[in-house]
């Protein structure tokens, strides 16, 4: 199949559009701008030595379409011909990606820069409100996610595009409000010292938050894992996991409705992340929304505010694929982001 490039892209179709997290890889392919990308297997990032692995592996060993560009969401800072990863070994070499897998260009972007592209479009069906907001169609908006870590990046509309603005948000101080917060703060595992929002509002954060609990309330913690906690609660048999579950909740309407401030996001607050969605049939979603709202003296403006958890399967894919088909609908600086055999 011959390679053509759109009237409004700088990009070569067929692409790789790759969402590179601490813990899985997922990789789709689109043929051109009008195509459904094809998804492929979930790669996860312990069983593969590299990027590059992983993609011949999982992608192109399974599919008979050459990919000419590549377009990766990747977690962790960006910049230099060497990419580390935040939460995982791999390090990503754009230059080696073009020389090995048979790619012409390579993009390189925050994976939560991707989160925030998908959320410039997300329909109804692919998103559910915690409580009620007035949506403001062209107003700024803000994704947080747990997931290995903790992801913040905003969207703001100018010169009629979407520019998604990126960041490390997920490492502000996160801190003790109530008497309860008090009795567990001195417990949490810090780093040198700090409690941030990555310290609980993730997969080891969730555990942290738990062992916490158990240590202020004098017991043994017996949860080393996420899972175990999660599933303790549906169980119904263990009053320190269902409170590390409650508070999470509580604690991540918090951080969101900082964001939220931070931002003027009057066009929506998004929660991503897998975590969220699998605790949220255990949680109170009235107590997430009053602890997202609880921002004196802007409690009003937060009312008007809403808050919603991503129900999209792919959202960071779904961003990249609506990067790589319209790039001029976005704000998106690539400069020492792009690699080409020309550069």
């Amino acid at each position: 199949m011959a390679s053509r490039r759109q009237p409004d892209t700088f990009l070569k179709f067929p692409i790789l559009i790759g969402d590179i997290g601490g813990t899985n890889a997922r990789f789709a392919i689109l043929k051109d701008a009008f195509a459904d990308p094809k998804f492929f297997e979930i790669a996860e990032t312990e069983k593969f030595e590299t990027i590059d692995e992983a993609i011949q592996t999982n992608v192109l060993d399974r599919t008979s379409v050459q990919p000419e560009s590549a377009v990766l969401a990747i977690a962790g800072p960006i910049g230099g011909d060497e990419i580390d990863l935040t939460n995982c070994h791999w390090v990503i070499h754009p230059r080696r990606m073009i020389a090995d897998l048979g790619v012409e260009e390579v993009v390189v972007i925050n994976d939560f820069e991707a989160q925030a592209l998908a959320i410039s479009a997300l329909g109804e069906d692919a998103r559910e409100e915690i409580g009620r907001g007035i949506h403001r169609e062209g107003a700024s908006r803000a994704v947080l996610g747990p997931g290995t870590g903790l992801g913040v990046a905003g969207l703001v509309r100018a010169r009629n595009m979407w520019i998604p603005v990126a960041g490390e948000g997920g490492h502000i101080d996160l801190g003790a409000r109530t008497e309860r917060d008090r009795t567990i703060w001195p417990h949490l595992k810090t780093i040198e010292g700090r409690v941030s929002g990555e310290q609980i509002l993730c997969g080891r954060g969730l555990v942290n938050l738990y062992q916490a609990i158990c240590k202020a309330d004098g017991i043994e913690p017996v949860h080393t894992r996420p899972a175990d906690v999660t599933q303790a609660v549906e169980a119904g048999n263990d009053a320190q996991a269902r409170e590390a579950v409650d508070l999470f909740s509580i604690y991540l309407g918090r951080v969101a409705g900082d964001i939220a401030l931070i931002f003027i996001a009057r066009g929506g607050v998004y929660i991503a992340g897998g975590i969220f969605k699998r605790i949220m049939k255990l949680v109170d979603q009235a107590k997430i929304r009053k602890a997202f709202e609880d921002k004196a003296p802007h409690s009003e403006l937060m009312r008007e505010i809403p808050l919603y958890v991503i129900t999209e399967p792919q959202p960071a894919l779904a961003g990249l694929a609506a990067f790589a088909r319209s790039p001029r609908f976005f704000g998106l600086e690539t400069t020492g982001r792009h690699w080409s055999i020309a550069k």
